[in-house]
């Protein structure tokens, strides 16, 4: 039997601002990372262990009256920053996260939070655009790109419970936080509509049916070749920067080309990924996909100084591969688009997936010939097909088996 019970989506678009606004909205953000370093600096100056949250919030509402810069940034925008720091300090001191670290000017992402959605007033005033208000900054236009729950008539249930507003290279966006209810889907039989899932470098995503999904260079030759010589420039002209000295404006704007090609592949990065999981996960109800520690896969090969490591340049450039095709980020979209559409997605573990025959089930030596081809070994057997479809079928039938219970397919959480 279904029931409704809540879940919790985010909504990026796109905010239109003017020089005016964007320039007050970048001085909240810089006020808000400023207030974490001195929320830092108070906490490890004072040397308390666990520094009570009254006292720190008194110590913010001291200063936002006191210090002029730093009264740019909302009341609640300032009480988001400080609940953020003592998260922070929560999660180390539980052991799931390192300490916080101090946010540099040039390295640290500008943001604000806006924690509650009754101040944002949403409102549709075109089929394209949108207007929001944001604190101490007024009436905004956005670009509207989905409904948005509780705005509009006929738009889905639900509510908005506040925003972050971000800037990268392209400007500034707003996430909308929304809560909506949603139908848990009953027991049901997967047997018609399943898939593995093998995700690589050469195929991006290889299939357990025989299709694949893959895509072009993230960047264009001469987007490659710009990339390269405003690195090579950024580095010959750090080489002539005093040390702890202010950068020059040549550096800086060498550092904005590198930002903004690199924001470019990044967004055709993820309108590859919306588009390529939204395909699958309308297309099957069980998605099966291996369990993988990406961040332990992308380690650096160099090793220590008595023991250095062997192939360093091409483990490194593994790495970069790994990394820019991003399968952590294929999987959470996939979980959410599958649970959307009233199906599961499964991770199963990773151990023998590639080596095991998916036609016989053995494990041979020497089964892998080349990285694409596989060949089974057992003499009864000898069936031989693409290494990465190989995966699939496996982990497709290692998903089934996780949901399998008493002979009938039953959905499990994992």
């Amino acid at each position: 039997m279904s029931r409704a019970v809540p879940r919790y989506r985010g909504f990026r678009t796109r905010l239109a601002l003017t020089p005016q606004q964007e320039t007050r909205l970048d001085d909240q953000a810089h006020a808000a990372r400023a207030l974490w370093n001195l929320l830092h600096e108070l906490v490890t100056v004072s040397g308390a262990r666990r520094p009570p949250v009254a006292y720190l919030d008194g110590e913010v509402r001291w200063a936002r009256t006191r210090v002029e810069w730093l009264g740019v940034l909302p009341a609640q925008a300032a009480q988001a920053v400080l609940k953020t720091y003592h998260r922070a300090w929560v999660n180390c001191w539980d052991g799931r996260a390192e300490a916080p670290t101090y946010k540099s000017r040039s390295r640290a992402v500008l943001a604000v939070d806006i924690p509650q959605g009754r101040d944002l007033h949403v409102v549709r005033v075109h089929r394209r655009w949108g207007m929001v208000n944001i604190p101490k900054l007024g009436r905004v236009r956005f670009r509207w790109t989905r409904e948005l729950p509780g705005v509009t008539k006929g738009s889905p249930p639900g509510r908005i419970t506040g925003a972050r507003l971000t800037k990268d290279a392209l400007g500034w966006h707003i996430a909308f936080r929304v809560e909506t209810e949603a139908q848990t889907a009953p027991p049901r039989d997967w047997a018609d509509s399943h898939v593995g899932i093998d995700r690589g470098i050469v195929i991006p995503l290889a299939l357990s049916d025989g299709s694949t999904y893959e895509h072009r260079a993230w960047l264009t030759e001469e987007e490659e070749a710009r990339l390269l010589r405003a690195q090579r420039q950024a580095a010959h002209r750090e080489r002539h920067k005093k040390p702890g000295g202010r950068v020059s404006k040549r550096l800086r704007a060498t550092y904005d080309q590198i930002k903004d090609l690199r924001a470019r592949a990044k967004r055709r990065v993820l309108d590859w990924q919306h588009k390529t999981t939204t395909a699958i996960a309308e297309t099957y109800t069980l998605v099966s996909v291996e369990r993988l520690s990406v961040v332990n896969m992308i380690k650096s090969a160099r090793g220590r100084g008595d023991l250095p490591g062997v192939k360093v340049a091409q483990k490194a450039g593994l790495n970069r591969g790994i990394a820019g095709e991003a399968w952590g980020r294929t999987v959470e979209l996939l979980a959410y688009k599958v649970d959307d559409r009233g199906g599961r997605l499964v991770q199963v573990p990773s151990p023998g997936t590639s080596l095991r025959c998916s036609e016989c089930g053995t494990v041979t030596l020497g089964s892998r010939e080349s990285q694409q081809w596989f060949a089974c070994r057992n003499n009864e057997c000898q069936w031989s097909g693409n290494a990465d479809f190989n995966a699939s079928r496996n982990i497709d039938r290692a998903g089934l088996a996780l949901v399998t219970v008493a002979g009938r397919a039953v959905v499990r959480q994992t």
